[in-house]
């Protein structure tokens, strides 16, 4: 007996058609064992979850750059133009701290809860909250009060990932400043507690705002993030 042809059940021998292989490819393809059901489930979930998880960082990325923070008229208009000219936008280092290097963490915990809380900037991009000149003036200094909040909270976590007291040298910085960064490395400040106003517009009432910011959280002393 040959190669095209083939026993039956019964002994008898028939030719192997194509029309009996296709059948047959068919027949593994559409009712595969369950070993094969079970690797193809396998090689399936493998490639759509690298390919979720490649989604979902390269959405992550998108979203924490300059270009897309400026993006809606709000904040270009506003936060934006007021950081252009500032030491961390120009300065003789060339060394720039865009949007996201001080307001999304590094980490990546953090920077998840980060992207989940800013779905409430959102809503309010929808409402319009802020979109003109004057509703953001108006809201100026309750938007500074929560940002420095917040950096207090996290004990200026964004700030540190440039400007850390344990790399400074301080011997080759002006006296003035010196002599600040000791007190606050002494006294246990953090970087928002001298810096506001060093890339946007100091709000109206910032001065009184920022004393009681103070003393409240003198009193509640929160534990630092």
């Amino acid at each position: 007996m040959n190669d095209k042809t083939r026993k039956t059940p019964e002994g008898a021998a028939q030719p192997v058609t194509i029309r009996r292989m296709i059948a047959g490819l068919w027949h593994f393809v559409t009712r595969p064992t369950a070993l094969v059901a079970v690797w193809l489930l396998v090689g399936g979930g493998m490639v759509a979850g690298v390919a979720g998880w490649g989604a979902f960082n390269w959405s992550m990325e998108m979203t924490n750059d300059e270009t897309f923070c400026i993006s809606c008229h709000e904040m270009e208009r506003n936060v934006y133009r007021e950081y252009l000219g500032s030491v961390h936008d120009s300065n003789p280092s060339g060394v720039r701290a865009t949007c996201p290097d001080c307001h999304v963490p590094r980490t990546w915990i953090h920077k998840v809860a980060r992207k989940i809380q800013a779905t409430g900037e959102l809503y309010h991009w929808a409402l319009g909250t802020i979109d003109t000149r004057e509703k953001y003036e108006e809201r100026r200094l309750y938007l500074a009060k929560r940002v420095w909040t917040v950096m207090k909270t996290t004990d200026s976590r964004e700030c540190r990932n440039c400007h850390a007291f344990q790399a400074m040298d301080v011997s080759r910085q002006e006296p003035r400043a010196r002599d600040q960064h000791l007190a606050a490395i002494d006294s246990g400040a953090t970087c928002i507690d001298c810096h506001k106003g060093i890339a946007h517009e100091l709000p109206a009432g910032a001065l009184e705002a920022e004393l009681l910011l103070n003393e409240t959280w003198k009193a509640a002393k929160p534990p630092v993030q």
